[in-house]
């Protein structure tokens, strides 16, 4: 684990993680490849962010005896990707933590504010008793983001974790400024955000290729 600035970030360094990451960037890599890589990344994040969850002890018959155990305890966790690049990592996580419920949050970034704007919301019910995890590839100016943490905390959500594949310090800083009790995970953080708000050297719009509509 890279120490970084932020007390709030974690930056684990796998080998595969780098990897995975360097092929993405490319931009040669087809839509597939860019997929299924999402997929994976986000996959080895979750991993990183359920370290901490909460267990309780079980009794369970092996084959041999009865042995004493443990297992996640409370309600099944939330996710909840900003659409539309967040639904790529979905998957992902869901082969970690399977029984998770999904949610949506909606939005898109004006092209001259780079301010969100929201045009869709549906969130599991009882956000207050489940841990929650909010999903989005880019960390890029913060903006949607801490929109999307703020809509969940509004209907009560507390235990709130943010997943992304690529930061910036810019994003980074919004996101910590405006919340600053949640944790985020992050695979990279880049240097800085262009005068169009992307991230650089980044992967350019996780969305297009994503979907392939470049």
């Amino acid at each position: 684990m890279e120490q970084v600035k932020w007390k709030n970030v974690i930056l684990p360094r796998h080998a595969y993680i780098e990897h995975k990451l360097t092929i993405m960037r490319d931009k040669n890599t087809t839509k597939k490849i860019f997929k299924e890589l999402l997929e994976e990344i986000s996959l080895l994040l979750t991993y990183e962010a359920t370290r901490d969850f909460p267990l309780a002890e079980k009794e369970v018959e092996t084959p041999m005896e009865i042995a004493t155990v443990r297992v996640i305890k409370g309600r099944k966790p939330a996710v909840v990707p900003i659409l539309r690049a967040g639904l790529g990592m979905v998957e992902g996580v869901l082969k970690v933590i399977p029984q998770a419920k999904v949610g949506h949050i909606g939005i898109f970034r004006d092209p001259h504010t780079h301010e969100p704007v929201e045009y869709y919301t549906k969130f599991p019910t009882c956000l207050d008793e489940r841990e929650i995890f909010v999903l989005d590839p880019m960390l890029a100016t913060g903006g949607s983001a801490s929109f999307a943490v703020q809509r969940i905390k509004e209907r009560k959500g507390v235990k709130i974790k943010f997943i992304s594949i690529i930061s910036c310090p810019e994003g980074i800083e919004r996101l910590s400024g405006d919340h600053p009790d949640i944790k985020i995970f992050t695979a990279a953080i880049d240097r800085q955000l262009n005068e169009n708000a992307y991230i650089l050297p980044g992967l350019g719009d996780a969305g297009d290729r994503l979907f392939g509509t470049l």
